[in-house]
């Protein structure tokens, strides 16, 4: 089973890609797309793709960009750069950030399957490599978000020694002993979230490190963390990150605050933030937002000496028509109509 991941900000390649893939018949776990650079690698830490296709040319993050911060991260991802003629010296660049395929624009089916037969031939021989088996990591999640669950901390460090002991027998390659450590930690948090633990930090860094040692040391300080957040949070210590984020969010209704900058004001991945998010409000940071903003606007309607293009800024949308459109899709009325209904003339 294949997990894809198709990165381009034309929405019609994006389904040609989409379309190509479909047909090739290939066995696929998932298939996601993401608009540019920078949605691609909060999709990646998501889930980690096996091939990922990139465009050059996008906003915020480039192919080129997100190329170099997939090589830093030094993953099994096998990326295809897909690039117009104009854009070759861009595609080359892109070789010494380990990319070993491209595709030229327009992609025909002959090409993009050739590629895919390299892709999968590829992918082949690094699976016949020593590998961690699944029953084994399930294994050891379970004794591990046990011990964090009641609070063990004797117990966690043992099983973290024997588990290390064991894992180092295997002789990974240095990324590969990193992906093993991150999917462990992936299915503690969600043995933990299935428990309705969702306040805790979910972020495992190991880039850079450079050793087995330093991985494991890290991956350690990470599950104890946890425990240590649990804890607090069993004493009523710990604040409720959503609660903080809303009424951060609140106090700049005016501002254009992003997902990012929230979540680094209350201090998790934005990764997790968005799901946390969505999992405490029933509603996406956006919606939230454009909630909130829309019923503050309503509060300023009822007062008759704001003007109507005055509220709009008040509420964020620099644009007036954008405020006026977004308000009626909210309402179903534009807000001189709702004024109208409040009998303010």
């Amino acid at each position: 089973m294949y997990r894809i991941l198709i990165v381009d900000d034309e929405p019609m390649i994006r389904r040609g890609l989409q379309k190509l893939v479909e047909q090739s018949e290939l066995p696929i776990e998932s298939l996601r797309t993401a608009d540019n650079g920078a949605q691609a690698m909060e999709r990646i830490q998501e889930e980690r793709p096996d091939f990922l296709f990139t465009d050059i040319r996008m906003p915020k993050m480039d192919g080129l960009a997100l190329c170099e911060r997939i090589a830093e991260m030094d993953a099994d991802i096998q990326v295809v750069v897909i690039s117009g003629y104009g854009d070759f010296e861009y595609a080359q660049k892109c070789l010494s950030y380990g990319v070993k395929e491209y595709l030229l624009k327009p992609v025909n089916i002959k090409a993009f399957q050739q590629v895919l037969a390299k892709l999968i031939q590829n992918k082949s021989k690094i699976s016949s490599e020593s590998f961690v088996a699944v029953t084994m990591l399930e294994g050891w999640a379970t004794q591990l978000e046990q011990a964090v669950w009641l609070l063990q901390e004797e117990e966690l460090a043992r099983l973290v020694g024997s588990m290390s002991v064991e894992l180092c027998g295997y002789k990974l390659k240095l990324n590969r002993f990193s992906e093993v450590l991150q999917e462990l930690h992936m299915l503690v948090q969600q043995r933990l979230k299935a428990r309705d633990v969702f306040g805790v930090q979910d972020e495992l860094d190991l880039q850079g490190a450079v050793s087995e040692e330093e991985l494991l040391e890290r991956f350690e300080a990470a599950v104890s963390g946890i425990l240590q957040e649990l804890r607090a949070k069993r004493k009523g210590k710990q604040k409720d990150p959503i609660e903080e984020a809303k009424q951060y969010m609140e106090k700049r209704l005016a501002e254009d605050v992003s997902l990012e900058e929230v979540a680094e004001y209350v201090g998790l991945n934005p990764s997790y933030f968005s799901q946390l998010f969505k999992q405490s409000t029933n509603e996406t940071f956006v919606q939230y937002r454009t909630r909130r903003r829309m019923e503050k606007a309503k509060k300023l309607l009822e007062q008759p000496q704001w003007r109507i293009t005055d509220i709009s800024g008040e509420v964020g949308y620099a644009d007036h028509p954008h405020f006026t459109k977004t308000f009626k899709k909210y309402e179903g009325c534009l807000p001189s109509e709702y004024r109208h209904k409040m009998g303010i003339r």
